[in-house]
């Protein structure tokens, strides 16, 4: 069975319920955190599902367009997943050298962009924002232990 995707003018990518579609939500619901495409693919493959590299990729893409799963780029640029906690607009903070991360609410963020974009002259302006630390447990195991800029 395929996943099947279909374009919608304007819209971007639509997925439609598929065997591997489930098998690829239930196998992202399992694993904790934030997840490579290439981890989630070894994740089903593990199971013994048989899912294509490109059709993770596709769904991924389609379900983080929907706000099924939150989507993030990590210090070297990839794109890392995990199920969406919550349906409303939040940002994330992620540790640095765990990969935990948590939700946060950012309305001064928020704020900013809304005036930004009006200062612009913009309409119907999106963002993303992407915070990157270090969590108390890991600063506590290396304290001594200093990041760079960014």
């Amino acid at each position: 069975m395929r996943l099947v995707t279909t374009q919608r003018p304007g819209r971007g990518t639509r997925v439609r319920g598929t065997r591997q579609a489930q098998a690829l939500a239930t196998a992202l619901a399992s694993m904790p955190g934030f997840s490579s495409a290439q981890e989630i693919h070894a994740e089903l493959r593990r199971r013994g599902e048989h899912v294509g590299l490109t059709t993770v990729y596709r769904h991924l893409q389609a379900l983080s367009e929907q706000g099924s799963v939150d989507a993030i780029r990590d210090d070297n640029g990839e794109t890392l997943y995990r199920q969406c906690e919550t349906t409303a607009h939040h940002h994330h903070l992620t540790c640095r050298s765990c990969g935990r991360s948590v939700e946060v609410e950012g309305r001064a963020v928020e704020q900013w962009a809304e005036r930004v974009a009006a200062e612009a002259g913009f309409t119907d302006v999106g963002h993303t924002v992407e915070l990157f630390g270090r969590c108390p447990e890991c600063a506590a195991a290396a304290p001594q232990l200093a990041f760079g800029p960014g």
